[in-house]
């Protein structure tokens, strides 16, 4: 399988670690066509949000991967469609067998991005989403993907952690180590040359508007070349 393909596409998942085991990198080439989208954030950031506004506007533009995790599914999560819910050892096994092409720890979970989600999205000829975590944008930027790299962050620690807390999804342990990577995922947020669309997810209406902006230019692309076809 060409490892090149396979990077142009991406995975929304979730869990992001100050420490996150990634996979070996691959080397990815630019495509031809619309440039591939790489979103990055804390969680509870409001990124999850502003990718389902996106993919329900343009769901003919832009795709997604189903990524996979050993967490337990939230509330309304559903198997295939949010993540595909595996153990640790058959998780690992896969990675171990070269079947994902990146994967990280957080809060104890694994998540990850198996080459053969990621080709199923590459084979509806859509633009391809990439949700990761720091570590991840950093191994894409050794590569000559060329992706728009778009930040999503929270207005403040104070109100991240008040939506992470109304979830109640959270052990006060866990909460703890996602707020400690938030706020350092917001520092790197704010390191020069690394992003080249940061959004400050105050008001839902005004990010997804500054975000739909910022892709304008691939979704007309998109649009174009399908009315063409």
């Amino acid at each position: 399988m060409d490892i090149t393909a396979v990077f142009a596409c991406g995975a929304w998942k979730g869990g992001f670690s100050t420490t996150p085991r990634i996979c070996t990198v691959h080397s990815a080439h630019a495509m031809a066509g619309p440039r591939p989208v790489v979103f990055s954030g804390p969680s509870g950031a409001g990124k999850s949000t502003l990718l389902k506004k996106l993919m329900k506007e343009y769901d003919s533009v832009f795709g997604f991967s189903v990524s996979h995790t050993t967490r337990n599914p939230r509330p309304g999560e559903v198997n295939g469609k949010d993540y595909h819910y595996v153990t640790r050892e058959a998780m690992q096994k896969a990675i171990d067998k070269g079947e994902f092409i990146e994967s990280a720890v957080f809060s104890g979970n694994m998540y990850g991005t198996s080459k053969a989600a990621v080709q199923a999205v590459q084979a509806k000829n859509l633009i391809c989403i990439l949700d990761i975590d720091m570590q991840g944008v950093r191994n894409i930027k050794k590569t000559d993907l060329n992706p728009i790299y778009v930040s999503i962050q929270p207005p403040s620690m104070a109100v991240l952690e008040k939506r992470l807390r109304d979830r109640k999804t959270e052990t006060e342990e866990s909460l703890q180590k996602r707020l400690h990577a938030a706020q350092v995922d917001m520092e790197f947020g704010k390191e020069p040359d690394i992003f080249d669309v940061l959004i400050i997810n105050d008001h839902l209406d005004e990010a997804y508007g500054q975000l739909k902006e910022a892709l304008s230019e691939e979704i007309n692309m998109v649009k174009k070349a399908s009315l063409s076809s």
